[in-house]
């Protein structure tokens, strides 16, 4: 608005100074050119003079003249932006716990809303130091509320416990999973009487992303063990003798705590095929583990160690001898069924439109293992988080956005598949890898 008009209309805002709407009008204007006189203008509105649209204007422009009673009045209501207005107004109050709660209410309602440095000032915390004698008063503002118990939470963060019902798909494999490994946790009379024990291992193995973490972890969850996911720093050591014996050192916690499953992820890296090292020290760590498997010096009954590879033909073959992995389970890329399960499950909790089509978006996702489904999904909540960015409103996911995240989106199976199915041809011994072969025939990729 150029100088004339606004002259304009403060001539007619003096001749009629009762209207309401032409009076807001000056003051937003004067606002944004950072003219002190918005206040001057602002001080003979009343809240209720003043509609909902308009409030958090006004509660602006009094706050920053230092009138921060009177802005407060005008942030009455459950408008967003009139309660995000009124956290500021509480801070400079120095009400933190109204203002974080106005804060909260205000994002909960419209996320675009969010500002981090605000929110920093409100979990700050306020310490007075008193000086002595004639020393000065000092007021320390602070945000460092870090104890022992919030570090030990992010460098250990403790995921929350899932089950089944929180994978999508891969049916036969949970059936496998519950027959092997449940019920003898459920049922421990009854196999003992026929001399099976609990625990064991499993091998799963298949293409990235397509659920062995996620499976073994809703195993944990099924029989509510102790869960012990055993990362390859948490073994390998510089130091000669130093790999073998934190090895130990986790199978003996995992005793110590039965019911309890142990998992191995990428196990290649601990038990290489011994021939194919040329470091004796590779070999004793592979010995040890198969030592500690066996349970020959402690008893491993409860224990029971899950392992997932990209690549099984890496692993010594030794592992796959009855009492250690006895079972190898292919974990192949979800079937149409498996994707609109996966999706339904990973759009759950997120704001989304009533217009997607769980089997249409199945349909068009042939490939895609799980991890890609989640690439997918979050791809399109991008979208949707840049449309209410410009919208300056909430956009909840719908199919625009699934069908631009598809553009983007390329799945990652058929590398692994296209190596898995020359091992699967040619060294193919004892029939190890027909699973994978029954897999490429089925879906027309021998």
């Amino acid at each position: 608005m150029d100088e004339a008009t606004l002259r304009s209309l403060l001539e007619a805002l003096a001749a009629t100074p009762d209207n309401t709407a032409l009076r807001i009008a000056v003051i937003r204007e004067l606002d944004s050119k950072g003219d002190p006189r918005a206040a001057s203008y602002a001080d003979r509105l009343t809240p209720e003079a003043t509609g909902p649209a308009d409030r958090a204007l006004v509660a602006g422009v009094l706050l920053r003249t230092g009138s921060a009673s009177r802005a407060l009045a005008f942030t009455e209501g459950n408008q967003p932006d009139v309660q995000m207005m009124r956290a500021r107004v509480l801070l400079a109050q120095g009400d933190q716990g109204g203002a974080l709660a106005a804060y909260d209410a205000a994002v909960k309602s419209n996320p675009t809303l969010e500002d981090r440095d605000l929110r920093h000032q409100l979990l700050s915390k306020v310490t007075v130091h008193e000086g002595q004698g004639d020393g000065p008063r000092l007021r320390v503002v602070s945000n460092d509320d870090t104890d022992r118990s919030e570090l030990d939470r992010l460098l250990h963060p403790q995921e929350p416990p899932i089950t089944f019902d929180d994978v999508g798909g891969l049916a036969e494999i949970k059936t496998a999973i519950e027959k092997k490994i449940i019920l003898p946790f459920q049922k421990p009379a009854l196999f003992a009487k026929f001399k099976k024990k609990a625990g064991g291992g499993i091998l799963l193995y298949g293409p990235p992303g397509c659920g062995k973490t996620l499976l073994a972890r809703a195993t944990a969850g099924q029989v509510n063990a102790t869960f012990l996911n055993v990362a390859i720093e948490d073994v390998l050591d510089m130091y000669i003798g130093e790999s073998e014996r934190k090895l130990h050192a986790l199978f003996d916690k995992a005793r110590a705590s039965t019911p309890s499953v142990m998992f191995f992820d990428e196990l290649e890296a601990l038990a290489g095929k011994r021939q194919h090292t040329r470091e004796g020290t590779s070999s004793k760590l592979v010995s040890q583990f198969l030592t500690e498997m066996d349970g020959f010096v402690k008893n491993n009954s409860g224990v029971l160690i899950l392992a997932a590879s990209n690549v099984p033909w890496a692993i010594d073959p030794a592992f796959r001898r009855p009492g250690r992995f006895d079972r190898v389970l292919f974990v192949p890329p979800p079937d149409k069924a498996a994707r609109a399960s996966i999706l339904q499950i990973l759009l759950k909790g997120r704001p989304i439109a009533t217009d997607i089509d769980h089997g249409q978006l199945a349909a068009r996702t042939s490939g895609f293992s799980g991890a890609d489904l989640e690439n997918l999904v979050d791809t399109a909540a991008d979208h949707a988080i840049a449309a209410s960015l410009s919208k300056n409103t909430e956009v909840p996911i719908d199919m625009a956005h699934l069908s631009a995240a598809l553009g983007e989106i390329k799945p990652t199976t058929i590398e692994w598949l296209t190596t898995a199915r020359n091992y699967a041809r040619y060294s193919n011994e004892g029939g190890q890898y027909d699973e994978v072969l029954d897999f490429l025939k089925k879906h027309g990729k021998s």
